[in-house]
């Protein structure tokens, strides 16, 4: 094992620059629905085994499909947020193929005719030197179709049995299909994740890849630019961002190796073990399976309407998707609201970046510039550094921070008016975040930590720092003005951080004159 892993170390890092990664991506969003695709079942994570089954979804004989609406307007929403072209007639298919899950032994997709294509994703991510440039690129969406998804197969090893939960079956799902655009896990990820975010603010899906509600399949290969496209492998069911970048990360490295070692990459599909960060073998692609495709006969086709008045007459409004309507219902999506951030409170593109990047925090932000009379640029710095810092070190999210925006407020207006010094208020946000039940005023009030307000004192310490430091003084006097920062720092030493600066510093400025 050691060997193989510092052979893959040599690869990893020595593998020629020529070569490149090629990588398009497949994602299967589960429509934000009440009920099923075909069917009256309704849809829910964790429920008691095949209890949310209808004899639709168990293929029994004599039922029929039922389009569900609302999966048709979820589509057709995500598509004109994405820049696609509605088709105002789409297709349904039947893809056949036998799975224990698959109680029908096909799947209704669209094939041939999907509701929406030929869209674009523009997604950022953060690069340069330092990291901290928002680098922008856009990825072409090929398609966007209406398909059910299959149950699930629960594999008992000990028992040796294969046990079918078929709750999943029929749940409507939106394929999207990116053209090969991309070229490597980091441009991958940022990609999943604008667009995880534009379906949460479109409501179309809830997007939790945890509960699988976005699966993504990550197609790669390598070649030379300028020639052809290499064999492609494609890399099934990657349920978070960070394993997407690893995963494809890990293949393009793989695939060089095996090329740059005289061998053949193979067609075939491959999963990814997290544990290890390697894609591992599942099934070969070169005998393609034939899915005989074919019309969905118990299906006409799916027409969506440009406005009202050109729906057809007599057919009543609920039956009915209109554009014009979906169009008014967009809501602010999240390029638009990083630019609303950076114009509204003067902020850098990269902290908006952020801001709408980590789930929660750009209300955490603007609950704290509501609350408090310090600046924008000032609450941007407390939430970027001082409450990232620690939510990221106690792997928590926003939402579990134990400071609320309103306590991290009080500390800022406490800052603000002059009560306490700004190492102070860090010093008040740290004990705040240990004892969440308390308020800065108690914390404060309790530790005697408010400012030193008695200029005859701060006066008399100044004094008693000069006196027993002549060596600094005489440096100051001959012109070694930054000898005076050190003897600040011993004032505020014996005043444990509360006193103010401004004042200081013309104090001691005045007696080393």
């Amino acid at each position: 094992t050691g060997r193989t892993g510092d052979r893959t170390r040599n690869w990893l890092w020595g593998a020629p620059q020529e070569l490149v990664g090629v990588v398009g991506l497949e994602i299967h969003a589960q429509i934000h629905s009440n009920t099923k695709l075909f069917s009256g079942s309704r849809v829910g994570f964790q429920a008691p085994p095949n209890s949310l089954v209808s004899f639709f979804d168990a293929s029994l004989p004599g039922t029929l499909p039922v389009l569900n609406r609302r999966c048709v307007e979820a589509a057709v929403m995500t598509g004109l947020a994405l820049n696609c072209t509605i088709n105002r007639k789409s297709l349904f298919d039947r893809k056949h193929y036998f799975y224990a899950d698959l109680p029908a032994g096909y799947q209704i997709t669209q094939q041939r005719l999907p509701i929406a294509v030929d869209g674009t994703l523009t997604y950022s991510h953060l690069g340069g030197r330092k990291r901290n440039e928002v680098v922008t690129k856009s990825v072409r969406i090929k398609q966007i179709q209406l398909e059910q998804d299959s149950g699930k197969s629960l594999h008992n090893d000990y028992r040796n049995q294969t046990l079918i939960d078929l709750n999943r079956a029929g749940v409507g799902l939106m394929e999207l299909v990116m053209e090969p655009d991309m070229s490597c896990g980091e441009e991958a990820a940022a990609a999943v994740r604008e667009m995880q975010l534009i379906l949460q603010a479109l409501g179309t899906c809830q997007g939790n890849m945890a509960e699988g509600q976005l699966r993504v399949d990550a197609n790669v290969s390598i070649h030379r630019p300028g020639d052809h496209w290499g064999i492609r492998t494609e890399v099934k069911n990657i349920n978070s961002a960070r394993n997407l970048a690893r995963a494809i990360d890990y293949e393009i490295q793989r695939q060089m190796f095996v090329l740059e070692s005289g061998g053949t990459v193979q067609n075939e599909t491959r999963s990814f073990d997290g544990k290890t960060g390697h894609t591992i073998p599942m099934r070969d692609k070169e005998g393609l399976q034939d899915y005989r495709f074919m019309p969905e006969p118990n299906l006409p086709p799916l027409m969506v309407y440009e406005a009202c008045s050109t729906a057809p007459p007599g057919v009543a409004p609920s039956q009915v998707v209109v554009l014009e309507e979906v169009r008014e219902r967009l809501p602010e999506l999240p390029s638009v609201r990083r630019q609303r951030l950076v114009e509204t409170y003067g902020i850098l593109p990269e902290h908006s970046f952020t801001l709408v990047n980590e789930d929660g925090l750009m209300d955490y932000f603007e609950a704290v510039v509501r609350e408090t009379k310090a600046g924008p640029r000032k609450v941007i710095g407390w939430v970027m550094n001082e409450l990232q810092g620690l939510l990221h070190q106690q792997n928590l999210s926003v939402s579990q921070s134990p400071i609320s925006p309103q306590a991290l407020a009080q500390i800022l207006n406490l800052q603000e008016n002059g009560q306490i010094s700004s190492s102070i208020a860090k010093q008040v946000f740290q004990e705040l975040w240990k004892t969440p039940g308390k308020t800065a005023q108690q914390i404060v009030k309790e530790q005697d930590l408010g400012m030193v307000n008695d200029s005859t004192e701060i006066y008399r310490i100044c004094q008693k720092v000069v006196d027993s430091h002549p060596d600094q003084v005489q440096a100051i006097r001959s012109g070694n003005k930054k000898v005076l920062n050190k003897l600040m720092g011993l004032v505020q030493k014996e005043t444990k951080g509360r006193a103010d600066p401004v004042l200081v510093r013309a104090i001691l400025e005045q007696k080393t004159s």
